[in-house]
């Protein structure tokens, strides 16, 4: 990659014409994807994608540009293109220095040592063990995919970053069938880690999860509707929080007036039991990093503390319109095609002291959520509509037995409102969060929760044709 010097030029070029910041993402991502169906191996794919974007934001207005051409030429001439959206001309200085990172993540044994040989193995015991679970599974896909990303990132307030991103992930979905009775089972694990994940968590056992709840399902007798007192399991993961909170937690959607938080600052939005927290520098988990896309340094931050509203997630281009905001480390991007923008990275509901067991024993008729599925939410008003991939009847504190088919309807802000008991547990899930045509990896979490009504069953509020509604599928 360029040295230092050439990328200090190179900026300088870029607000050359004018603006308030400009900035330049590099990128080469080494990629492998090993995929099982219909058990026999379908597809190995192994690539390498380099490239650069180039940024100027002047005022609101934001020029954007990316090429593959990673010579010095290749990034003055696309530094030229988003200069010309400006029309002042100004000189300007810029003295880059490193920024070391804040936080650190040891791998234990990269990608790229583990040899395409063992990676098929891993993917075909994970298959042969789903498949043999029991005869009710019909079919098993099974993925391993891992990642090493380079970037550097340097910008004209003189932040000069060089950082290795490294992750993995494991995923097997089965379906079952009994009796003209169909039922999928799913489960994923991963982490920004290297192979060391498959030593905590082996094929099998993420086999033997995915396959056990499919079968599970197709013993599972319809669930009821109406409303109903609803534990959420912290195996159940965070997608609630995730989906019909966090994202209106995002700056760009409160400067748009596209969520239900804003103007919220300082006010109470959910019950003082809850803490909701996005925290970049937790060790291992998928949604970590030690720097942001834009160069900002990992970062926990608090967004609801004890019910009261407390912070928003900030990418630089969101701060310079909020005169009073910082970055906090949430401006993230696919790819060097695609320019920054606010998104989560490990966003949590905060353990509470309740037992999780005596959560449930209190529960005198209810829904145990155990695994979330898809659904959809409206991010405007937070109204959203989640499957439930494993779920039981409560009957007088004790877990009665699985019920299939269950979703859970209602507003995230007002669940929120009404959570009244919190455990001290917490587990986390792990996905691709998608957002402007962008996919990010993320992982989100909660504790076992109470909460006193909620939907099961019935259908979605608002216009699902509307823009704003986003369909969620965990991947």
């Amino acid at each position: 990659m360029l040295a230092k010097g050439d990328l200090q030029e190179i900026l300088q070029l870029a607000l050359a014409r004018g603006g308030d910041f400009a900035d330049i993402f590099i990128e080469e991502k080494k990629t492998v994807a090993v995929a099982c169906e219909a058990d026999k191996i379908e597809r190995i794919n192994s690539g390498i994608d380099t490239g650069a974007g180039i940024r100027v934001i002047s005022g609101d207005a934001t020029a954007y540009a990316y090429t593959n051409d990673l010579s010095k030429e290749g990034l003055v001439k696309v530094a030229g293109i988003v200069s010309a959206a400006t029309e002042s001309r100004r000189d300007v200085t810029v003295d880059l220095t490193e920024i070391k990172p804040a936080v650190e993540f040891d791998i234990e044994q990269m990608p790229d040592t583990v040899s395409i040989d063992d990676k098929v193995e891993m993917v075909v015991r994970g298959n042969r063990t789903a498949r043999g679970f029991d005869p009710r599974i019909k079919q098993v896909t099974v993925g391993l995919g891992d990642v090493i990303q380079n970037v550097v990132i340097a910008n004209t307030k003189g932040d000069y970053v060089r950082d290795q991103r490294v992750r993995t992930r494991f995923m097997i979905n089965t379906v079952a069938m009994d009796n003209g009775v169909i039922q999928t089972g799913y489960d994923a694990v991963g982490g920004f880690q290297g192979f060391e994940l498959l030593t905590e968590y082996s094929p099998e056992d993420v086999a033997r999860e995915a396959a056990g709840r499919a079968v599970k399902m197709l013993e599972a007798k319809p669930a009821p509707a109406g409303k109903m007192e609803v534990v959420m399991a912290g195996e159940a993961g965070g997608t609630m929080v995730h989906e019909a909170c966090g994202h209106g937690l995002e700056a760009d959607l409160v400067q748009k007036k596209l969520s239900v938080y804003a103007g919220q600052k300082g006010q109470k939005v959910a019950s003082e039991l809850v803490t909701v927290v996005d925290d970049a520098t937790i060790k291992g988990k998928y949604g970590s990093f030690r720097f942001d896309d834009e160069g900002t340094g990992g970062q926990k931050t608090v967004l609801i503390k004890d019910g009261i509203l407390e912070e928003y997630m900030y990418d630089r281009l969101t701060a310079m319109r909020d005169e009073e905001a910082r970055p906090t480390g949430n401006g993230r991007r696919e790819s060097y095609q695609d320019r920054p923008i606010p998104r989560m990275s490990n966003t949590y509901i905060a353990p509470g002291n309740e037992d999780p067991e005596k959560i449930i024993r209190l529960v005198k008729n209810g829904l145990l959520v155990k695994k979330m599925g898809g659904g959809q939410v409206n991010t405007t008003n937070g109204d959203f509509v989640f499957d439930v991939a494993e779920g039981y009847l409560i009957r007088d504190g004790e877990i009665a037995g699985p019920v299939r088919g269950a979703t859970l309807t209602g507003n995230g802000p007002e669940v929120l409102q009404t959570v009244d008991m919190v455990g001290s547990d917490l587990g986390y899930t792990i996905g691709t969060c998608g957002k402007d045509g962008q996919g990010v990896p993320v992982s989100d979490a909660q504790p076992t929760m109470h909460i006193p009504h909620i939907v099961v069953g019935g259908t979605a509020h608002g216009d699902e044709n509307s823009p704003q509604v986003k369909r969620i599928r965990r991947i």
